[in-house]
């Protein structure tokens, strides 16, 4: 019988074996259990000074011992229910455009079903790929194909690698595990804040990618999807980049939220879309020490580096952190040339010395939408190449927060050294960003202070701009997951169903899940 134990909480700062501290709890001799793990690990850290981890847990123990059921805090559960993986029912091998996490896990689920899935990516793979990044940060020389965007991993690849999301799935646990069978700590599986960390990522996808080959997968890398044609027998007929052609009646769009070009040609030739909401901003640095004082006061000598999660409501816009990496840096993330987009990017160590978040404002179609629903393309890159022109050669836009607060410009830098790669020009952040997001981030600042003191720190360090946390646009489908042209899966964050490596590797996994099942 397997049993889940829940509300186990011990104090962070006394050692304490998990699995004794669960027999002593529950009366068991350690003979009784034949299987432990760790379902989920949090911190509790709103009674400062008293901070507990609290554990949820799951054990195997002798049928006969229902009257551990007897307890609150203990349920039996149901024996997990594999995900299968039937034989691919249709005559041709599906394509996959981009193998960011929709296209990878599409890609991988497909390869268990011995689809033999065609990979198309525009960039590079992960070892090439890396070393175009690194030139980049290093010498500004811009790889357009293949870059922080673009390229083996999808744009998370050089992110925090967070893998916690809002969407409750039963394909949630499937998803983490397969993170950590690939590469990941193992962790992963339970925190209740997961990350992979950049360096360990690039070994995740590395791995995936091949075993996909090994199931007879099939990938051709700076190859870019450049449109489509659906023949008369309703097969579509793939045209890309280095006069490469394909044949398939199951297309998966995972092309990512920065591929504008491939948007507005999809646009062009006929797939239905809609404007959506985004937001804006910038990334806010404090110094990682900060933060955890912040967040776990006395305790922090004994945790992990600290996060945190703030939004606030204001009377007409919301303003939120998002995508925040402890003990990270602040990473030039553009994929065309003389634009300036921010993100964040943490190693498994978190070992920086400062913490950066996203700090955005939401942005909705009414703010952009005029006449067509790609109109919050341009207007993303409208204010990404105004970033551009204030500093020139990539250097960054920003302020530091008092200044900010007092609607003045900062002379130079204080305590907290900036981390982006190029520097940071400071400036009027209404230059580069639209008015009501500079006012919405002035009047949500202090009031995210109050919730956590010391967050409006005045040498905190706020570098521009932040324009990518998701699409404004979304590539309409039907309940089959099909677009109006049948046989093409519009999936992940690119197509607009999703915010984040977790969400969106789940929706390709339903995409091709939903294919798998469907006879022709």
């Amino acid at each position: 019988m397997r049993i889940k134990i829940s509300n186990i909480r011990i104090p962070v700062n006394v050692p304490t074996d998990l699995s004794d501290k669960v027999c002593r709890m529950l009366h068991l001799d350690p003979s009784e259990i034949t299987d432990f793990r760790i379902l989920r690990q949090a911190v509790d850290a709103r009674k400062k000074p008293n901070v507990f981890y609290d554990y949820q847990v799951s054990v195997e123990v002798p049928d006969h011992r229902q009257d551990l059921l007897r307890s609150d805090n203990v349920v039996a559960m149901p024996s997990a229910t594999p995900l299968k993986y039937p034989k691919w029912p249709h005559s041709d091998r599906p394509v996959v455009v981009g193998f960011g996490p929709a296209g990878m896990f599409a890609a991988l689920y497909l390869a268990r079903c011995h689809a033999h899935p065609v990979i198309l990516e525009r960039g590079q793979k992960i070892e090439e790929r890396k070393a175009s990044v690194a030139k980049f940060l290093a010498d500004k020389t811009l790889n357009p194909e293949s870059n922080v965007q673009f390229g083996e991993g999808g744009a998370g690849t050089f992110s925090d690698g967070k893998l916690n999301t809002n969407v409750h799935s039963e394909y949630n646990a499937f998803v983490l595990r397969e993170f950590y069978l690939h590469g990941a700590s193992e962790d992963v599986t339970y925190l209740q804040n997961p990350h992979v960390g950049t360096d360990y990522l690039e070994r995740v996808v590395r791995n995936i990618r091949l075993e996909i080959e090994s199931l007879g997968g099939e990938f051709h890398f700076n190859t870019c999807f450049t449109g489509f044609r659906q023949e008369m027998d309703g097969a579509l007929h793939i045209d890309c980049s280095l006069e490469l052609h394909f044949h398939t009646r199951h297309l998966f769009l995972g092309i990512g939220h920065s591929a504008r070009d491939t948007i507005r040609t999809l646009h062009e030739q006929g797939l239905a879309m809609e404007a959506k909401g985004f937001s804006m901003g910038v990334r806010i640095e404090h110094p990682q020490s900060l933060i955890n004082k912040i967040q776990y006061g006395a305790a922090a000598r004994f945790l992990p580096p600290a996060s945190y999660k703030g939004v606030v409501h204001l009377p007409d816009r919301s303003v939120y952190t998002f995508c925040m990496c402890p003990g990270g840096t602040v990473m030039a993330s553009t994929n065309d040339p003389e634009t300036i987009v921010t993100n964040g990017m943490s190693e498994r160590k978190r070992d920086k010395e400062n913490a950066n978040s996203a700090l955005l404002v939401t942005v909705r179609p009414e703010d952009f939408l005029h006449d067509s629903p790609l109109d919050g393309l341009a207007y993303q890159e409208h204010y990404e190449r105004k970033a551009f022109q204030i500093g020139g050669d990539y250097r960054a836009p920003g302020n530091l927060m008092r200044e900010f607060l007092q609607k003045k410009v900062a002379k130079e830098i204080r305590s907290i050294q900036p981390s982006y790669p190029h520097g940071v020009v400071f400036c009027d952040l209404q230059r580069c960003l639209p008015d009501y997001v500079v006012n919405s981030l002035r009047d949500a600042l202090p009031l995210m202070d109050k919730k956590m003191h010391g967050f409006a720190h005045p040498d905190a360090v706020l570098t521009g701009i932040e324009s990518r946390s998701s699409s404004p646009v979304r590539i309409l489908r039907e309940a089959d997951r099909m677009c109006q042209t049948k046989g093409i899966y519009p999936i992940g964050e690119g197509a607009g169903y999703a915010g984040g490596i977790m969400s969106a590797a789940i929706d390709g996994l339903k995409s091709a899940i939903a294919a798998a099942a469907t006879l022709s």
